[in-house]
């Protein structure tokens, strides 16, 4: 809804902060936006290892779009990166997405 202005202003801060709730809930959809949000800087200062940490824990659940941003950023990032993304993941889900940040 706040992404697009659907039926409200646009406000891509408020957008992802209900993005952020559904995707600790397990929303791989959310998820998947949350991390599209980190991918652009909407509403949030623009980090790539977010995007692919969030779009990770989307892919896992088999959202389509998670798998192909996921795809593009391995040709992106660094080895190094890639780890540390990885790691924000597992951390993020182990920890029933209380340490995300």
């Amino acid at each position: 809804m706040y992404a697009k202005g659907e039926g409200v202003s646009e406000n891509d801060f408020e957008a992802v902060r209900w993005y952020r709730k559904a995707a600790e809930q397990g929303d791989a959809g959310a998820q998947s936006n949350l991390g599209s949000m980190y991918a652009m800087g909407d509403g949030v200062a623009k980090n790539m290892l977010k995007a692919y940490a969030w779009w990770s824990l989307a892919k896992s659940q088999g959202d389509r779009s998670a798998m192909q941003n996921v795809a593009v950023l391995k040709d992106r990032l660094t080895a190094k990166e890639i780890a540390i993304a990885k790691a924000l993941a597992t951390r993020c889900y182990k920890s029933g997405y209380v340490h995300c940040d």
